[in-house]
């Protein structure tokens, strides 16, 4: 039996210049963080022939072509199994659809796990360019690239996404002084609202390739924002990164009518009034969880408590995709 296990994330700046049809024109960057979060994936042999698959759903098929998930059938073809003889289960620590990237590290996870299945060795930016083909090229999804590489990078991590499909990854240079404060300060609170980003990224998507100068001068701001956001961390001014968080949410949710709602809008002012210096939806929007940066956790923690939201604690994870059981 095969365990691996891949981190969900938080994107800390950039998020949307990672889509092909910005960065091969553009360029994209993109900082986001890993946390202790996950997605687990186990496979192993069963006695019977087929194809064995404990999900949302259950599976048993004799073929490949006849698996009904998508990224674990497309992830089966790469393998080319002549007769499969496969059993798949996967768990969550949380459940998808909440803005955390978890497509991208159950995928990470997946392609990890089959491949040391068949005894296969894989670096971290071969898993990530292989989730992407699965999911961006081979299912024409309408989804970046940030979230297979913070899954199988881990850490705090600035991605450079360039025109020519090649990324460039390398660890944030802060202090463990600066880690501690984002693990202390950074707060994280589910709105209840769990939805499909494949809608508001395919508009983006659409909006990008028609070259709509709304859009493309929305995400040249975005791309800057990552860039600013970089060097605040770096210089360990985590203050001004919150400050920095609002006026990111605010340009984002220009993005698309879909970004946000009352009632989120209510939620993230009543977070700004109740010891929150900025923050954001994480993710494409529309759902999933409020970040905010606090100079008073206290009584943001109250002020949501009372609102109804529950909040996720968590740290950062530094490990990346990896190997649990072999």
């Amino acid at each position: 039996m095969i365990i691996t296990r891949s981190p969900l994330r938080i994107s800390i700046g950039g998020g949307g210049t990672d889509l092909p049809s910005y960065y091969e024109r553009h360029g994209g960057f993109v900082i986001a963080a890993a946390i202790d979060r996950h997605v687990y994936v186990t496979v192993m042999r069963p006695f019977a022939p087929g194809v064995y698959l404990k999900y949302s759903d259950l599976e048993h098929v004799e073929n490949v072509d006849d698996v009904r998930h998508p990224i674990i059938r497309e992830a089966l073809r790469m393998q080319h199994l002549r007769t499969p003889q496969i059993e798949i289960t996967t768990l969550a620590d949380i459940p998808s659809g909440t803005g955390l990237g978890s497509s991208g590290s159950f995928t990470t996870a997946l392609i990890k796990a089959l491949h040391a299945h068949r005894r296969r060795l894989l670096q971290p930016g071969d898993v990530a360019r292989l989730a992407c083909e699965i999911e961006i090229e081979r299912l024409q999804e309408p989804v970046g690239k940030q979230d297979q590489y913070i899954a199988a990078y881990g850490g705090i991590t600035a991605f450079d996404f360039h025109p020519d499909g090649s990324v460039s990854a390398r660890p944030l240079a802060i202090s463990m002084e600066t880690m501690f404060d984002l693990e202390e300060n950074v707060l994280l609170f589910f709105t209840g609202f769990s939805r499909s980003a494949g809608s508001i990224l395919k508009d983006q998507q659409v909006r990008s390739l028609d070259l709509d100068p709304e859009m493309i001068d929305n995400l040249h701001f975005v791309k800057e924002l990552g860039i600013r956001s970089e060097r605040l961390l770096e210089a360990g001014r985590c203050p001004e990164f919150g400050e920095l968080m609002h006026e990111h949410w605010e340009h984002k949710k220009r993005r698309s009518k879909g970004m946000s709602n009352p009632r989120i809008d209510e939620w993230y002012e009543l977070g700004r009034q109740n010891g929150a210096v900025g923050g954001k939806l994480v993710g494409a929007g529309g759902g999933g969880f409020l970040m905010f940066y606090a100079d008073d956790r206290k009584k943001l923690r109250q002020a949501m408590r009372q609102a109804g939201l529950e909040e996720v604690r968590f740290r950062f994870d530094f490990e990346g995709t990896k190997i649990l059981l072999a």
